[in-house]
C-alpha cells in the first residue's frame, strides 16, 4: 500500500519546492557577490532538478515503518551536484564579474513568487488530504 505522502503531486511539488529553495541560495550568492572581482554567476537548471524528481519518483523505495500503519517517509533527495549552473563565458564589467544586480534581483522576486506558488498548492493539496482522513 502507497504511503498518504507518497503521490505524484506531492513528490512533484516537494521537488520543485527543493529546487527553488536551492535557485534562492544560488542567487543570493550571486548578489552577495555582486562587488567580488572576477566571480562568475551561477543559476539552478530546473529542467534537470524536475527531471531527477520525475525519476526519483519511478525508482524510490518507500523507507518501511516500525508498524504496518506508520506513514513512508517519500524524499527527492535533491542536492545541489548537477543542478547549479556558472556562466563562466560572459562578463558584465572590467573587473571579470558577470553579476547584473538588476537582473538577478529581478530573478530573485521571480523564484519567491514561484516558490509561494508551489506553496500554496502544496498547502491546498495536504487540505484536501486532511479533509478525506476527517470525513
Amino acid at each position: 500500500m502507497a504511503g498518504w505522502l507518497d503521490s505524484p503531486i506531492f513528490n512533484l511539488l516537494e521537488g520543485g519546492l527543493d529546487g527553488l529553495g536551492l535557485r534562492q541560495r544560488v542567487l543570493a550568492d550571486n548578489i552577495a557577490n555582486n562587488d567580488t572581482p572576477d566571480f562568475k554567476r551561477s543559476d539552478v537548471s530546473f529542467d534537470k532538478i524536475l527531471q531527477a524528481t520525475m525519476d526519483s519518483m519511478n525508482n524510490t523505495a518507500a523507507v518501511s515503518g516500525t508498524e504496518p500503519g506508520h506513514i513512508p517517509i517519500i524524499g527527492t533527495g535533491l542536492t545541489s551536484d548537477g543542478f547549479v549552473v556558472k556562466d563562466e563565458n560572459t562578463t558584465y564589467r572590467n573587473d571579470g564579474n558577470n553579476v547584473d544586480i538588476d537582473l538577478e534581483m529581478t530573478r530573485l522576486a521571480e523564484n519567491t513568487l514561484q516558490y509561494n506558488s508551489l506553496s500554496r498548492m502544496l498547502t491546498m493539496h495536504l487540505s484536501m488530504l486532511k479533509q478525506a482522513i476527517q470525513e
